[in-house]
């Protein structure tokens, strides 16, 4: 039956220099890749949607630091981030961005419809909720062949109200899939927020009445995260089923980059920036640890802008796709004999 976790409440972190400083890394380049993908949105450079998951880089680092070769991700349109957790191309994400033939979708996805075979990365999805099915499709197939993989299907608090979820639930249940449901609630949703939307606001309670085990988790905290996502993945490995991880988080941004985000104060967002950032709690450990300098930090820091900078200039320079790859991965009806 789902469990509340205390790993909520504020504890030690635990974690060796190498690991704690892998996070900082992985972290930061979702967060300046992120923050230059706002400039360029700005810029007019970046057209149609564009969710930031500028707050939230500790749920996907976290998770992806208890996954093995194999495992699949799927998640939603809020997805650069997770896309740089599974190690795919910051020149490929922002090319794809830009709309050039550098892209991952060679320019013609977007923000939202970005697909890795290699990384096992099984897109981003334009459409609330429809990841679960397929993630949970995912975790069928890995029975089905027999294999000890795991995949993960990301989705937010919005989309926790969605009647496929639970039908997927149902199903992964029954069968005892390996599939880790990792909700991301970043408290409101596309703009309303969870006690306006949800009559139970303790999402990881939604799969009780399908007998499967919840938790809550400390989304900003990366190794509270980890140490999470480790439990749940061992779980769903083994064969005992699914798993839902609620990871309570926050977006700093609005929805997409078109969202004032209104429906809150400013003194909110700037009360969770200054005593709850991912990336700031890591680096006081670090400090506090004695595993990194403020120097070896800053150096760490102009590394990363080095990259994410580079990843620009390539997604502009990149030439954009030629109209005949309208026709290109068009799937087209086959005559049966």
């Amino acid at each position: 039956m789902a469990t509340k976790s205390r790993s909520t409440k504020k504890a030690p972190s635990k974690g060796n220099k190498a690991e704690m400083l892998k996070y900082y890394r992985d972290m930061l380049l979702i967060r300046r890749f992120e923050e230059k993908a706002g400039q360029l949105y700005g810029m007019g450079k970046i057209a149609g949607f564009c969710h930031l998951y500028i707050g939230q880089e500790a749920v996907v680092t976290g998770m992806q630091a208890c996954l093995k070769e194999g495992d699949q991700i799927i998640t939603g349109y809020r997805d650069h981030g997770h896309m740089l957790a599974c190690d795919m191309d910051p020149k490929g994400v922002m090319a794809e961005l830009t709309g050039r033939i550098g892209g991952y979708s060679r320019g013609k996805g977007g923000s939202m419809h970005m697909f890795s075979k290699e990384k096992n990365f099984y897109g981003g999805h334009g459409i609330v909720g429809a990841q679960v099915p397929i993630g949970t499709g995912l975790g069928f197939a890995n029975k089905y062949r027999g294999t000890d993989n795991v995949a993960v299907a990301y989705f937010g608090d919005g989309a926790a109200n969605q009647g496929q979820v639970y039908e997927a639930f149902n199903m992964a249940s029954l069968w005892d899939l390996p599939v880790v449901y990792v909700i991301e609630n970043n408290m409101y949703a596309m703009g309303t927020s969870v006690a306006r939307h949800a009559s139970e606001t303790e999402l990881y309670k939604r799969g009780i009445s399908f007998e499967i085990e919840g938790e809550e988790v400390d989304g900003m905290d990366v190794m509270a995260v980890r140490t999470a996502g480790e439990k749940a993945v061992k779980y769903a490995r083994s064969g005992k089923g699914p798993y839902i991880l609620e990871m309570k988080t926050y977006r700093y941004r609005g929805h997409s980059m078109s969202d004032p985000a209104k429906y809150r104060k400013r003194e909110e967002v700037d009360d969770i920036r200054s005593h709850h950032d991912p990336i700031e709690g890591l680096k006081t450990q670090l400090l506090e640890q004695g595993h990194a300098s403020e120097d070896e930090l800053k150096d760490i820091d102009k590394e990363i802008k080095g990259i994410v900078k580079e990843a620009a200039d390539f997604s502009l320079e990149s030439p954009e796709p030629d109209p005949s790859e309208l026709w290109t991965d068009v799937l087209k009806d086959v005559e049966v004999a």
